[in-house]
């Protein structure tokens, strides 16, 4: 293994010996060892676990009833989508379909979600996206958002609907909420929440 690293040249002086002990084995394990916790991260999303925040803090959202713990963070698979300042903020708990099978069930086959929650669409890259309701029994609303999670369209959708929504542009994200949530609490085109992604 460590000709492979290093060459053939390397092997005379990696098997010296310092007190009887060879340097070899010694120089082994600690290479390993090294290469193994360099690959650490969400390999899953192709981020490291430091990029896992858009945003400038990780604590719980405001508005939750969470305490705000520096370590709270949403669960794994889970996202907190956080609209408005710290004083007044609403807050989305989010599932998260970051894989091609995910984004296909989407939200079907739910009688209901509770009224806070929602599901973001993760694409690997920005593209015009279209969605439809087929096997999804309750009302929603749909937001396609940008590369920094700007919304730039709002669409209602119908239960049931095989008709495609198409987003006007590329998006990079979409996020499901239960019909009116965007307009209840003031979100519009042109609003870019805070998105904490669970790790």
């Amino acid at each position: 293994m460590l000709e492979a690293v290093f060459g053939a040249a390397a092997r005379p002086s990696l098997r010296a010996s310092i007190g009887g002990l060879g340097v070899a084995p010694v120089f082994a394990l600690a290479l390993a060892l090294a290469l193994a916790l360099g690959g650490c991260g969400d390999a899953e999303a192709g981020v490291s676990s430091d990029a896992a925040t858009a945003g400038p803090d990780a604590s719980a959202p405001p508005g939750s009833s969470l305490t705000r713990d520096a370590e709270a963070r949403p669960d794994r698979g889970t996202a907190w989508v956080i609209f408005g300042d710290e004083a007044e903020a609403d807050t989305i708990f989010a599932e998260v379909a970051r894989t091609e099978a995910e984004r296909a069930e989407g939200l079907m086959y739910r009688e209901e979600i509770a009224e806070d929650a929602g599901m973001l669409f993760v694409f690997p890259t920005p593209a015009v996206r279209s969605f439809w309701m087929q096997n999804t029994f309750i009302p929603l609303d749909i937001a396609f958002m940008d590369v920094s999670f700007r919304i730039f369209e709002i669409h209602p959708m119908e239960p049931e609907s095989t008709e495609y929504v198409e987003s006007a542009g590329p998006a990079h994200f979409a996020l499901e909420v239960n019909r009116g949530w965007f307009a209840e609490h003031g979100v519009g085109v042109g609003t870019t929440p805070r998105v904490v992604f669970g790790i």
